[in-house]
């Protein structure tokens, strides 16, 4: 299938960057450890883990993935656009970046006023500032060859990121400290334009036709603020956890950010099936395919929530051994290891609604005007998460900062879900909690199991705890899916557990993307669902055949060739 061969290029090289991420962290902890440097650090990523999900993954993507498609849909190119767009927007981000720069001093004291010494923090956000122009440009190529449906190159990026702050620190860590981590951040980021440079170019001289729709370009301009402000509250959430931390022990900060980045690699995973399928859903919403649009969102709810859920469950049964396997060496002390794993069994509960919310997103702004709810739901969210820092920072440290995080982004993760049925596709909501339940139960179990399993390897060394920890849950959490939930995989045309060959040429598709099974129908009986499918057919089909620009006929995965 063409989603899962788009998902496991994809899968692949979001996995090796995702490991040279890891590498990073484990490299950090063994230079540097959990101290005011690291702390100090810490601040200034902020502002690349800010400009991040603000111009390569969430803002940039959900505004260009949409208009790019429409392009293509009507026969059009992108050079127009990219030579209008790209140009001023590295000349704005330029501009920002030197503001920050001057006013790097200011920044620290805004994000963290309660660092002792704030010099080091100041030097590094200069430093980590070059990060607003270079991700403004390779978020532009990536939303852009994501809309072509070429999803290697954008999958290799925090590869290359990752890449260039390693060998960064690796030279200069002896010379100058903490500074070759943010040095290492302004070279990778480079990276990340270079590689998926030849593809965009290719991608560019392609394109038939060069002139662009101007109404979908201003309607592109005009749709920037509610992406933008939505993207921006989400991302608050940090600025409130550092804020908040700055004012604890030292090492604070850096306890909560190992703990974020062990339990956040299963969400990035479970959001790599939406990204695939994302051209599918703004194909879907762009020719009135209600009834697609809900099937989508109900199947990427299902897996993205079945591997949340299952590595969550892992984390919170296993997080000593995890974190303890991870970091234990060099300067990250026992200490160290204990409050980290504290915080990440907290943090873990909030994975699913951090998955979820990231997925709402997606389909709300698919439609052709992005609407406000989404930064409106997530600034409620962020009300939550600031409330309960305030209310217990003193009380319980990072593991309150954790708490407040997932409180806030689960209550934010439901409302969206609510809103999705109301305003954009008549979503299932009761047989998707049901589903979801269902999940959590089987995952439950699954670690529980696992515990029990491992239970007399107590003396054994953490490493070989936590293989046999990991491989006990991926069994039990497999062998009960075969068992109690079949049906929630059938949705995909996964033929589990008997792989019958020709099985997936029998299943009809959908021009959304999705198959023709009734477990995929929204409705009991069609109805609504039927006529909107129906409509988006006949409207498919009066394009030209044009569906396969988000459809099964043109292979994901362009950039295999």
């Amino acid at each position: 299938m063409s989603i899962g061969r788009a998902a496991a290029l994809s899968g692949v090289l979001i996995a090796a960057g995702t490991g040279l991420g890891f590498l990073r962290d484990l490299v950090m902890a063994h230079r540097f450890g959990a101290s005011g440097a690291t702390d100090a650090f810490l601040v200034a990523w902020t502002i690349p883990e800010t400009v991040s999900p603000l111009l390569i993954e969430d803002a940039m993507a959900l505004l260009m993935v949409p208009v790019v498609t429409r392009l293509l849909a009507g026969g059009g190119g992108v050079r127009a656009l990219t030579a209008t767009t790209l140009p001023r927007m590295v000349l704005g981000l330029t501009a920002v970046t030197l503001t920050l720069g001057i006013a790097a001093p200011a920044v620290v004291e805004a994000l963290a006023p309660g660092l002792s010494e704030p010099g080091p923090a100041v030097q590094c956000v200069r430093l980590t500032a070059v990060t607003v122009v270079t991700f403004g440009a390779a978020g532009f190529m990536s939303a852009t060859l994501r809309a072509h449906h070429r999803f290697g190159p954008p999958a290799a990026i925090y590869l290359a990121y990752n890449i260039g702050i390693l060998a960064l620190i690796a030279g200069f860590a002896g010379l100058v400290g903490i500074m070759s981590a943010a040095i290492g951040v302004a070279c990778g980021s480079v990276l990340m334009v270079a590689v998926q440079l030849p593809a965009f170019v290719r991608c560019l001289r392609e394109d038939a036709a060069p002139r662009t729709g101007a109404a979908d370009l201003r309607l592109g301009l005009a749709a920037v603020a509610p992406v933008v402000v939505y993207t921006v509250t989400r991302q608050a959430q940090v600025f409130v956890e550092r804020f908040i931390g700055s004012g604890l022990a030292a090492g604070s900060i850096s306890h909560l950010n190992y703990a974020q980045k062990v339990a956040q690699v299963p969400m990035v995973l479970s959001l790599l099936i939406v990204t695939v399928t994302f051209p599918r859903l703004a194909r879907a919403s762009a020719d009135g395919d209600t009834g697609g649009v809900a099937r989508r969102i109900r199947q990427d709810l299902v897996i993205a929530g079945g591997l949340v859920l299952s590595a969550s469950a892992f984390l919170v049964a296993f997080a000593p051994d995890v974190i303890r396997v991870l970091f234990q060496h060099g300067e990250f002390t026992a200490a160290d290891t204990r409050d980290t794993a504290a915080t990440l069994r907290v943090y873990a509960l909030g994975l699913w609604g951090q998955s979820t919310v990231g997925l709402a997103a997606r389909a709300f702004f698919a439609q052709k005007r992005p609407p406000w709810r989404p930064a409106g739901v997530l600034a409620g969210g962020l009300a939550v998460t600031a409330a309960v820092c305030a209310g217990f920072a003193a009380l319980a440290g990072t593991a309150a900062l954790a708490a407040a995080d997932a409180a806030g982004i689960t209550a934010a993760a439901v409302l969206l879900l609510a809103g999705l049925r109301a305003r954009v596709a008549p979503i299932p909501l009761r047989r998707v909690a049901a589903d979801l339940a269902r999940l959590t139960v089987l995952a439950s179990l699954a670690a529980t199991a696992a515990l029990l399993a491992t239970g007399p390897l107590g003396a054994a060394p953490a490493i070989v705890r936590l293989a046999a920890g990991g491989l006990a849950t991926a069994a039990a959490f497999a062998a009960l899916i075969a068992l109690a939930g079949r049906d929630l995989i059938a949705p995909w045309g996964i033929p589990w557990p008997t792989w019958r060959p020709g099985a997936f040429a029998r299943r009809g598709r959908t021009p959304s993307g999705g198959t023709s099974d009734p477990a995929d129908r929204t409705g009991a009986g069609g109805g609504a669902d039927d006529q909107a499918r129906t409509g988006g057919q006949a409207r498919a089909a009066s394009a030209g055949g044009r569906t396969a620009a988000a459809g099964a006929d043109v292979p994901l995965d362009r950039s295999l060739r």
